[in-house]
């Protein structure tokens, strides 16, 4: 029978080492924070993002700055055109190169060209203005990269918070199990004395084991919130985090004055998402204008590789204007003044969506701090109903189930008061996030 029972001692034992064998850190909120925007892989993807869009707008630099473009080339042929005009270019041509013959069946000649030709853009007003969207773009995309940053720094105070309040959830039921086995223990030497039945102390064993699974999912609860924080720091996870401070209510802000800032990061950056749009459909209307560009070249010509005996140069200036392009300008002008128009919209439904969003937390934070002072009261209440009944329990004046009762009720008080903290500090918290400008 002891054999049968080894294997079974062997497991226990080794699961305690591999519970004692998992690392467990203390972390300060601040180093979760700094850990968080030094590492954060969706604030790198949001920087990333506006890289891009920075990319974006120096590319239209084009606008102003010249297009300079340098080639070497080399052919042979006897093609009458091409050989007469390379011998023109090569500054060869000769008397004897207008006979007759010759023109019409010239020898093989070799070519080859260095050419460097410039285009300078002079008035290109659509171009301009796809550069003002192109920066508007830029700005929009650093606004929403700043509103990221706000919004992990409200999900590390989320989190963080989750973490403390899985701990006290294991701190309260843990004082709870050493409740119930003191009461356990009572039971069985009132049983022994015979002041008990059988089946009361099975009521408090049935406790122990309730209390046993609670613990058991407050310690999970432990984990999960250490290994999103882990996440949020980019950091391996399987660490169990315990905070350096201990969850506690937070000051009360004057709500009533809050407001949804213009300046807020994101309402910043719905703002220039509609500039955008304006200044797209200014250069679709700028398109309709005349383009004026200059031009020039200097050329190198010989009939061997790399040198140039020859050389000439042409410089220009060009107007271009499309006056018609079917109905394809048109159609993109209406559509751009159509897309303009959706993006004022949409930033109008944006800041109300916002005030409700503000208006909705203000309310969340009144009804946490009253149901902050409710769990305030009930918690004294059941401590002391507790204390009054554990006295006469042990006189023997109570019921098991009684007693049972009132420890439960407290347990339960206690974690939904610190449930409750937690909902007002969150609500707090996101009240800040809201009207932070």
């Amino acid at each position: 029978m002891i054999a049968s029972k080894l294997p079974l001692y062997i497991t226990i034992f080794l699961f305690g080492l591999v519970l004692q064998a998992q690392e467990v850190r203390t972390i300060a909120k601040e180093e979760v924070i700094s850990r968080v925007k030094e590492n954060n892989q969706k604030l790198k993807i949001s920087e990333q993002e506006f890289f891009e869009a920075r990319a974006d707008y120096r590319q239209t630099n084009a606008v102003f700055l010249p297009n300079i473009k340098l080639s070497h080339t080399g052919f042979t042929t006897n093609n009458p055109l091409m050989a007469f005009g390379s011998k023109l270019n090569q500054e060869i041509i000769s008397q004897s190169d207008f006979n007759p013959d010759l023109l019409n069946n010239p020898d093989r000649i070799e070519n080859f060209a260095t050419k460097i030709a410039v285009e300078q853009p002079l008035i290109n007003m659509d171009g301009i203005y796809q550069r003002k969207a192109a920066r508007s773009k830029m700005e929009a995309s650093e606004f929403r990269t700043q509103r990221t940053e706000e919004y992990m720094m409200l999900e590390v105070e989320k989190s963080y918070m989750q973490l403390q309040l899985a701990h006290k959830a294991v701190a309260v039921l843990e004082k709870a199990k050493e409740a119930t086995l003191a009461n356990k223990k009572l039971a069985n030497d009132r049983l022994k004395q015979g002041y008990l039945q059988r089946s009361d102390v099975l009521i408090v064993e049935v406790r122990v084991t309730e209390v046993d699974n609670q613990l058991q999912y407050a310690k999970s609860n432990v984990k999960n919130a250490s290994d999103y924080l882990s996440f949020l720091m980019n950091e391996p996870q399987g660490v169990i985090l315990m905070p350096l401070d201990s969850l506690q209510l937070e000051s009360l802000p004057e709500a009533s004055s809050r407001k949804v800032l213009a300046e807020r990061a994101d309402i910043k950056a719905m703002e220039m998402a509609t500039e955008v749009r304006k200044k797209m459909h200014q250069a679709d209307q700028m398109a309709f204008l005349p383009r004026l560009n200059a031009f020039g070249s200097y050329e190198l010509y010989d009939d061997e590789l790399f040198t140039g005996d020859a050389n000439g140069y042409l410089v220009g200036m060009a107007l271009s204007w499309d006056i018609l392009q079917g109905t394809k300008r048109f159609g993109k002008a209406d559509k751009s003044k159509a897309e303009y128009e959706k993006a004022k919209l949409e930033y109008e439904q944006y800041v109300s969506k916002s005030q409700l969003e503000l208006n909705k937390a203000k309310r969340a934070l009144t009804d946490a701090e009253n149901k902050l002072r409710l769990t305030s009261l009930a918690i004294e209440q059941s401590k002391e109903s507790l204390r009054i009944l554990t006295n006469r329990f042990k006189q023997g004046l109570e019921k098991t189930t009684d007693l049972l009762m009132a420890e439960t009720q407290y347990s339960e008080k206690e974690l939904e008061y610190f449930q409750t903290v937690y909902e007002y500090n969150y609500a707090l918290a996101y009240l800040d996030f809201l009207s932070a400008g």
